[in-house]
């Protein structure tokens, strides 16, 4: 499947698609797909035991500020299978710097279609404190033992700011693809 057939999302930044790269608990190996074949790679094995406290992935159609498109957090009580598309809404952005500069990770949770679960939340304040202590703590920790890598946590922002991020992030890959025309 070309995952570059795949839309950001139905109603864009309200409703995002996200493309599971890593399932929650996974091993800790960091998976990419590649954006147009859709091949699933084996980016490395992470040197920290450490597995995923949520699922990770990407939303197609947008590029952060690191020419990648945009990472997502989804926060799931189950692992997603890779290669799978969620739909989702946006409720904060988790805020880092890594060794190759600004790395940002959209929180998401599950349109209420897929989980009604956490129909409720629509801000970081309605996210649990433990999924975010977990998740800062995972980021601050994942790259310990790979040379020359390191990552320091900024914080949180909320579900405005990550909208914000997302449409920039469009607006980004838009022009990309036009400069490329």
């Amino acid at each position: 499947m070309g995952l570059h057939l795949v839309p950001a999302g139905r109603n864009v930044p309200e409703e995002i698609n996200v493309i599971i790269e890593i399932p929650k608990d996974a091993e800790p190996v960091k998976y990419e797909v590649d954006k147009e074949s859709g091949a699933i790679f084996v980016d490395r094995i992470l040197s920290t035991p450490m597995r995923y406290p949520c699922n990770y992935g990407y939303v197609p159609g947008t590029l952060g500020g690191d020419g990648d498109p945009l990472d997502a957090l989804v926060i799931l009580p189950l692992p997603l299978t890779v290669g799978s598309v969620i739909r989702c809404h946006p409720v904060g952005m988790l805020k880092m710097t890594d060794e190759a500069g600004e790395d940002e990770k959209l929180v998401v949770i599950p349109s209420p279609k897929v989980f009604p679960g956490y129909a409720h939340i629509n801000d970081m304040k309605g996210v649990s404190p433990h999924w975010l202590e977990r998740i800062g703590h995972f980021f601050e920790h994942y790259k310990d033992l790979e040379k020359g890598k390191w990552v320091k946590v900024a914080g949180w922002v909320g579900a405005e700011e990550a909208k914000t991020e997302i449409t920039a992030g469009i607006a980004r890959y838009q022009a990309e693809k036009k400069a490329k025309a």
